[in-house]
């Protein structure tokens, strides 16, 4: 018979983890926009070794396990005399993995646009980085917005992976108390209805920020 009394003596270490769990997913998912527009540009550079480059990064971070990379960057780093919190390295790892999807999905908004309207904005004088700032950047955010709620999505569930490098997140704090208190679907079950939270809430904000988008 499930008994959730122990789960709710537990809440407020479990809101903690959501906590850690929603910041860093949030500052992986920020982190890895910056990083897939420089990639998202690179892939479409006129510099063919640059090209090359990109594609083998956005092919090893789409084409290799997330539980893969989170190793890489947590102990093989300090291999190289590099070493980095936990809470810290697993952002940085969450961040390269998740630019590489962002970026293929800001270069699909990039093919997207016309292609009459680069030569449309250099008829008026503009130089290709105001064509970019003014004219296909807002566009293809506007487009490619409910791909990248989709992403957030992705990266808040796969955040629970980050448990396997010692970040005390909710994953990990629902397998400390499961093991403790030996009520395991207890405590998985109220971490998929807090992850559950989270997923519904970021859909929601995504879908707000379409329609001010859409309204602009």
């Amino acid at each position: 018979m499930l008994d959730f009394t122990t789960v709710w003596s537990s809440m407020p270490q479990l809101l903690r983890g959501m906590a850690v769990t929603f910041g860093v997913s949030i500052g992986a998912i920020f982190l890895g926009f910056f990083l897939g527009w420089l990639i998202c540009l690179g892939n479409v550079s006129r510099q063919g070794w640059l090209r090359a480059c990109c594609a083998t990064y956005v092919s090893f971070f789409r084409g290799t396990p997330l539980l893969v990379q989170l190793t890489l960057v947590f102990y093989g780093l300090p291999a190289i005399g590099i070493s980095l919190p936990p809470v810290v390295a697993a952002i940085a790892a969450l961040t390269l993995n998740t630019s590489a999807f962002q970026s293929e999905i800001l270069r699909a908004g990039f093919n997207l646009l016309p292609r009459g309207q680069i030569e449309a904005a250099r008829d008026l004088g503009l130089n290709r980085w105001q064509t970019f700032r003014c004219i296909q950047a807002p566009q293809v955010l506007r487009n490619m917005l409910p791909a990248l709620t989709s992403e957030t999505i992705d990266i808040i569930k796969n955040s629970a992976l980050i448990s396997t490098v010692a970040v005390t997140e909710l994953m990990r704090t629902v397998q400390v108390n499961a093991s403790t208190s030996y009520r395991p679907i207890e405590f998985f079950l109220t971490a998929g209805v807090l992850y559950l939270v989270l997923t519904l809430a970021t859909a929601r904000i995504g879908r707000w920020l379409e329609t001010r988008m859409r309204n602009v």
